[in-house]
């Protein structure tokens, strides 16, 4: 078919993708996952002429009724299939050829799988001002924790109600009498 396209790359990039993301995985089998992971990374789907869609229909196609992987020979009948339908138009033999380059030589990409925040976690949620309900009275207006008076409601033993304003003054009224 097309004999310009080095095996061998195409061959590693399969390996590559069947390895993706499982530690048991021997690299002669692609699974499901990765090959749509490999259709998606390598731009075969396209979104317009092949889909996810097309690349799960032909990824069934190829396969044996039973198995739930294919093998490097299925992958590349399976690239035949979808280089016909990404590239109509051209020739069986030019369009398997496009379809190897777009995968030669490609790893899968990590991108987007793990984000990093650029700040951190923490400093959202141990900025006591954004702090409301029960939490917000533990802190002073400096973000201080007030230690236990915070936490537990101290009760003062004056023998005077706790909202009283006149507290403490009782022996001052003895006094002037």
């Amino acid at each position: 078919m097309a004999e310009s396209t080095d095996m061998s790359l195409l061959q590693e990039a399969f390996k590559k993708f069947s390895i993706h993301g499982d530690t048991k995985a021997t690299g002669k089998e692609l699974n499901g996952k990765n090959w749509a992971k490999l259709c998606k990374d390598c731009k075969i789907i396209d979104g317009k002429s092949v889909t996810s869609t097309d690349v799960d229909i032909v990824f069934s196609k190829v396969k044996a009724k039973t198995a739930r992987v294919i093998t490097f020979e299925e992958f590349k009948k399976a690239l035949v299939e979808l280089g016909l339908k990404r590239f109509k138009g051209k020739s069986e033999e030019e369009a398997v050829s496009s379809i190897y380059k777009l995968i030669e030589g490609k790893e899968p990409a990590n991108v987007g799988v793990t984000k990093i925040t650029k700040k951190g976690g923490v400093d959202r949620l141990t900025d006591a001002s954004k702090y409301t309900g029960s939490h917000k009275e533990r802190f002073d207006e400096s973000g201080k924790g007030k230690g236990k008076g915070g936490r537990e409601d101290l009760v003062e033993n004056t023998g005077y109600v706790g909202s009283y304003k006149n507290a403490g003054t009782y022996h001052e009224k003895l006094q002037e009498k």
